[in-house]
């Protein structure tokens, strides 16, 4: 039995909502996501499978009822379509009965990872291995496959690969990627690393990353940082325009229920654990961070806050 609580128009919901009813299974709908609710109908409907994103997750293991809701039914449960903090995955394989599967991947095809996160608790920091019949390469700014090891962007091929964009015959050149043997690529825009086990360690989105003073900035690790301390909820981290390094970090954070510290403080207390390049140069406090209805943060919204706040600063 499956519960449903993401828009069908996504492919995060199709993912489990075909198969359960290919193999004869059973959904449950919910019209609206709440993770009181999403609770309730897992004990009483007896669930064994669900699909959620890392915001819902995150909303569920921080109710302080959570404990009291009998999830022993649960078989697997399922993540993709953000970014899935290795801390909150650890909680769920911790308190929540059943496997934990996270899926790496774009809608327009190409490859796709995935972690099987309670078979590799340990790797709890990567989106997994390259599926079966999936071919993930990194590659540089020049297009050249990059050494093992080394950053670069994420490219992937597979067998379930767009033909193009609708009415927009030119834009598939720019997602297109071809190896010597002119095999098509479809260019993700992450940036990230294989380790030394073949486990794909995400990094940010190339159109993210902060170039300051000539220094690649990678937000997830500012952010990394940031949900360290026990009043933050989230984080997020976006690049503004800096006078003398070109580009500095400016965090917008959410605290979690209760907690208080102001932006200075917090600012002080994570640059103090970061490398003299990352600091940022001011955090600013939001009620939530802006998501889409799938649970990306809108770091374009993020980025237009920046330009309309006053006294926005140009250093760090």
């Amino acid at each position: 039995m499956t519960i449903v609580s993401t828009p069908f128009y996504s492919n995060t919901t199709l993912v489990v909502f075909l198969p359960t009813l290919a193999h004869g299974g059973t959904a449950v709908l919910m019209p609206k996501f709440d993770a009181g609710e999403f609770l309730r109908l897992s004990e009483a409907r007896r669930a064994t499978h669900a699909m959620l994103v890392p915001v819902q997750y995150r909303r569920i293991m921080e109710r302080d009822d959570f404990g009291r809701y009998d999830l022993s039914s649960y078989v697997l449960k399922l993540s993709t379509s953000a970014p899935f903090p290795a801390a909150l995955k650890a909680d769920v394989l911790r308190r929540w009965p059943g496997g934990l599967v996270e899926f790496y991947g774009m809608t327009e095809g190409g490859g796709a990872t995935a972690l099987l996160a309670h078979e590799f608790p340990d790797k709890l920091h990567t989106v997994g291995q390259p599926m079966s019949g999936h071919d993930i390469r990194l590659i540089d700014e020049m297009g050249r496959e990059v050494a093992s090891g080394e950053v670069g962007e994420v490219v992937g091929r597979s067998e379930a690969m767009m033909t193009g964009y609708h009415n927009l015959p030119e834009k598939p050149r720019e997602a297109e990627w071809f190896d010597a043997e002119g095999r098509r690529f479809i260019r993700t825009g992450d940036i990230g690393r294989f380790d030394e086990d073949g486990f794909l360690i995400l990094l940010d989105r190339s159109k993210d990353v902060i170039i300051s003073g000539g220094f690649n900035i990678y937000p997830s690790d500012i952010e990394a940082e940031l949900v360290r301390h026990d009043a933050v909820a989230e984080a997020a981290v976006v690049g503004v325009a800096s006078a003398r390094w070109g580009e500095t970090p400016v965090a917008f954070v959410a605290l979690r229920e209760g907690a208080t510290i102001d932006g200075l403080a917090l600012m002080d207390w994570v640059n103090a654990r970061l490398g003299k390049t990352q600091r940022v140069a001011k955090v600013m406090i939001l009620d939530s961070l802006p998501r889409s209805v799938i649970g990306k943060v809108l770091k374009r919204e993020l980025r237009d806050l920046c330009a309309r706040a006053p006294g926005m600063p140009a250093e760090r």
